[in-house]
């Protein structure tokens, strides 16, 4: 068993990581590791659907798809990743009382008594202070989850709220529940994140007695750097991805009312119509055109309706007000 502490805290150099060594190692692996501010949505739910987009952009949250299952999670700094990857046996995709059993051990030794509640969370007094997932790849299975210990509360209510829009959706949906941090739970709260990852390191040191210390080369750094860059970075992988579904939002404004339908297909708008009472000189069909086929994002709306004369399909309506409307 090889135990790597990987030291970076970029989301999407993670998350290619994980399927670096899944794809290209034949040893078991544990890998702790820690993202700065991200949201993490399982793969086959919709990425808009999960997230708000304006929290996201403004507090400058990451927002990566991973591969597996399951809903969206945050990561900050205050948040330690375990990721244990084996050789794939009949019987243990979802078995997820044994893979977390070392983690609730190890918790033990602290003071905290933790249970495996539902299908897939770890909890302390009913709180989730876990999530965890699986996948099975090239004859290999991967679980990895969450440790919130020291996690900014107010961030993951903000950026995984839901947003004011009705979608509907062929994605999977997260299932929000009432969170705790480890932290809280000591007998005492001197101990850093950095301390708690490191004693967590040297339990499955003590726990697996064949597991050595293990650092990636560089040449195994650059060919995950390359899958970040091609891949987990990309809009197409994280928000392209995304199931087809559609969005329905409307406003009133001083000029009128104005009410979107569109319907999204792999993160690029495939039908758009725009109703209300508003008033303009070009036939809104133009406007509506003009839209399709662009990327479900709001800088790629924004440069669409940059080049136009908006004020001409809808008499006060502003780029900035109508991209709002539309991704919002």
């Amino acid at each position: 068993m090889l135990l790597i502490i990987n030291d970076s805290n970029n989301a999407y150099y993670n998350l290619a990581a994980e399927e670096y060594l899944i794809d290209n190692f034949d040893e078991d692996i544990v890998m702790l590791w820690r993202n700065d501010n991200t949201v993490v949505v399982g793969k086959n739910q919709n990425t808009i659907e999960e997230i708000d987009s304006r929290y996201v952009e403004e507090h400058s949250i990451s927002v990566v798809r991973r591969l597996t299952g399951g809903g969206a999670v945050f990561h900050d700094m205050g948040n330690v990743n375990y990721t244990i990857i084996q050789p794939y046996q009949e019987g243990l995709f979802s078995n997820y009382a044994y893979f977390t059993e070392a983690v609730r051990d190890f918790l033990q030794g602290l003071g905290i008594s933790a249970e495996l509640s539902g299908r897939n969370d770890l909890m302390i007094d009913g709180k989730k202070f876990s999530g965890n997932a699986q996948c099975v790849r090239k004859g290999r299975m991967m679980h990895h989850g969450t440790l919130m210990f020291r996690s900014d509360v107010k961030d993951i209510s903000g950026a995984l709220t839901p947003n004011r829009k009705k979608t509907e959706s062929k994605g999977v949906k997260s299932v929000q529940s009432h969170v705790t941090n480890i932290s809280s739970h000591l007998p005492y709260d001197r101990m850093s994140v950095e301390d708690f990852m490191d004693r967590l390191y040297h339990y499955f040191l003590r726990r697996f007695p064949e597991a050595v210390p293990y650092e990636l080369t560089q040449e195994e750094k650059t060919a995950i750097q390359q899958l970040t860059d091609e891949k987990y970075s990309t809009w197409e992988w994280n928000y392209g991805a995304s199931p087809a579904f559609g969005v329905s939002a409307s406003h009133k404004y001083d000029f009128g009312l104005v009410d979107v339908r569109l319907n999204v297909i792999r993160g690029c708008i495939k039908e758009i119509r725009i109703f209300g009472d508003f008033f303009g000189v070009r036939s809104i069909s133009e406007l509506e055109d003009l839209l399709v086929g662009t990327e479900y994002r709001a800088d790629a709306i924004r440069q669409v309706l940059a080049g136009i004369a908006l004020g001409d399909y809808i008499s006060g309506m502003t780029a900035e007000g109508l991209t709002d409307l539309i991704v919002r």
